[in-house]
């Protein structure tokens, strides 16, 4: 088998017609059956290729035949594979990416240092300072003895990088390096620029010096960037690898670690399932920071409320139908907004007052320029896995739509957040209280877990701040609550025709203003379980503004953002994992108010 051949070389210079340059390149590579990477642009040229020996010399002919290249030397070496995939030809604004403006390389570089005379000086013990321009996770590899490392990931960070080195290395000799001299061509004339007297560069970098005068005086290898990853100082392919993770250069050793599974992690970048949930988190947190400012909701919009026909509507005038199914407002004001164009079929065509319906049919009704109250949106994930998403809900902040609430709502952030998923909350907690709310990612496991809420199989701890000192330590409610909504959607106290409720309370501090901190486990789960049957025994939750004193109802359900807080905390939850099958508990911080 012929060996490949492998080329790299440069050239600053001005180039124009790239378009014309580049078309004429792809002809040429795809012919000759050459892979690697060329870039193009106003500032010169530079290329990895590898190939057969004559369509190589093919490719160098063309280059040398265009004015500026005639005198184009590549660095050569030899492989028994093909390095590369494919073959990129690319037309790009700079030929090693810097950004700085003012540094062409193609009216003025650093003196250049030939191999020799480096290796000469190190024999010697000349002082000098050897600077290594390279990312950190190339000089991983290996570099020459006692250099300085310029401390960068990217070639674009090198100027805030010379900004911190020592002041006394201006007055010095300093001798630049990288894998082929590219980088060093910018890199020279920006340290001069930046106050350094004597800077030089190697000529034709690290792979000159291995070409001309092996490898004295350097450790380890040279990374690479093709699939040989690393060459030793006789320019052979060594066995490091790259991590297909993380990117990081491996050596053969680092590539026997545990941590090292091919195509998934390393040592550099293996994480404990607890240490990539964390990870996973907080890029979650990331995006909701963006998602939230402005909130969903503060923005006007046209919401569109959907209303279904009942099968006892069938015929019915569509403004009958609306009255029935919204009572609060009044038919004239159903027949002012047919009037006005407010009321749509699905396909949002507008409807006469006097339109009939029939069953099952669907209408919308077009709430115009909506901007909704705000919330607080300071979601914070707790966990999640392949199942579960839990939060630390925040407040006031509904889960889901209703109300004067549809983008405002917990449950349409998480939309976005884990887009395409949708998450299925498995349980809910009013608006005004805080603490831990379990979402499901699939059907399958909300159903798994609302069945456990359903069944009252989950323990679920309350933290509750309440007006009054309770006399007693620990007490218990067992007063039944209504199964139908009252005044906005309240619940209350009913003996006669109540469901069965029981929640138990215990007495955690009594504190000197009058309110006491209670701990409240709800052992049924009715609507505002909590706060009735607080409010019932005569201590009503502080910041409530609908459970009162002697079973009266306010005229708020939801507080504003800027109101007294509710203080109602989910503090804890157990249910059994619906992957495991095995108990699970999820906490949430306590708020300011459960302190003194």
């Amino acid at each position: 088998m012929n060996p490949v051949v492998n080329i790299a070389a440069y050239k600053f210079l001005p180039l124009d017609n790239l378009r014309g340059l580049r078309a004429r390149l792809q002809q040429l590579c795809a012919k000759e059956e050459l892979k690697g990477s060329i870039l193009l642009s106003p500032e010169g040229i530079n290329l990895f290729v590898a190939g057969g020996e004559q369509p190589i010399e093919q490719l160098l002919a063309e280059l040398r035949s265009w004015q500026g290249l005639a005198d184009l030397q590549p660095k050569f070496s030899h492989t028994d594979h093909q390095p590369f995939r494919r073959m990129l030809v690319r037309i790009k604004k700079e030929i090693i990416a810097f950004g700085v403006p003012g540094i062409d390389p193609a009216r003025r570089t650093s003196p250049k240092l030939a191999a020799a005379q480096l290796k000469q000086w190190l024999d010697e013990g000349k002082p000098i300072t050897l600077l290594d321009t390279r990312n950190d996770y190339e000089i991983k590899l290996g570099t020459f003895k006692n250099a300085l490392p310029i401390g960068i990931d990217h070639f674009r960070n090198f100027p805030e990088a010379v900004a911190k080195l020592p002041e006394q290395l201006k007055e010095q000799t300093v001798v630049m390096f990288c894998t082929g001299g590219i980088r060093c061509e910018k890199a020279g004339p920006f340290m001069e620029q930046a106050g350094f007297k004597n800077i030089l560069q190697l000529d034709g970098g690290i792979l000159k010096y291995f070409e001309d005068v092996g490898g004295e005086h350097y450790d380890g290898e040279c990374f690479v960037f093709d699939q040989r990853v690393g060459l030793d100082p006789r320019l052979g392919e060594t066995q490091s690898t790259q991590c297909f993770e993380c990117q990081s250069p491996l050596t053969e050793a680092e590539q026997a670690h545990p941590h090292y599974v091919w195509g998934k992690s390393c040592p550099y970048c293996f994480k404990t399932p607890a240490e990539q949930m964390a990870a996973n988190i907080a890029q979650r947190h990331e995006v909701i920071q963006r998602l939230v400012k402005p909130l969903p909701g503060s923005q006007p919009y046209d919401h569109f409320r959907p209303v279904n026909v009942p099968a006892d509507c069938d015929g019915e005038t569509i403004v009958e139908v609306l009255y029935r199914v919204v009572r609060y407002i009044p038919v004239e004001v159903w027949v002012q907004k047919c009037a006005d164009g407010l009321i749509l079929t699905a396909d949002h065509q507008p409807v006469a007052a006097t339109h009939r319906v029939k069953f099952g049919e669907r209408y919308l009704h077009r709430l115009p320029a909506v901007i909704e109250p705000a919330v607080n949106m300071d979601v914070r994930i707790l966990y999640e896995d392949e199942a579960l998403v839990v939060v630390n809900k925040p407040a006031p902040l509904p889960i889901h739509s209703g109300g004067r609430f549809y983008r405002n709502t917990l449950q349409w952030l998480l939309f976005d957040v884990y887009a395409p998923q949708k998450l299925r909350p498995a349980h809910r907690l009013d608006a005004n209280t805080t603490g831990v709310q379990v979402f499901t990612r699939t059907r399958h496991f909300a159903g798994r877990v609302q069945d456990q809420f359903a069944q009252t199989q989950v323990e679920k701890v309350y933290l509750v701040r309440v007006n009054g000192h309770p006399d007693a330590d620990e007490f218990t409610c067992t007063a039944p609550i209504s199964s139908e909504p009252g005044k906005l959607g309240s619940r209350s106290v009913d003996p006669v025709a109540g469901l069965p409720s029981h929640t138990d309370f215990k007495v955690l501090q009594r504190f000197a203003d009058g309110t006491a901190l209670l701990e409240a486990r709800p052992r049924t789960g009715r609507t505002n379980q909590i706060r009735i049957h607080i409010a019932h025994l005569g201590w009503p939750v502080c910041g409530d503004p609908a459970y009162l004193v002697g079973s009266e109802v306010g005229d708020v359900q939801t507080l504003s953002i800027d109101a007294p807080p509710l203080c109602l905390h989910a503090a804890k939850i157990t249910f059994k994992h619906p992957v495991s099958r095995q108990p699970v508990t999820f906490k949430a911080p306590p708020p300011a108010w459960a302190s003194s």
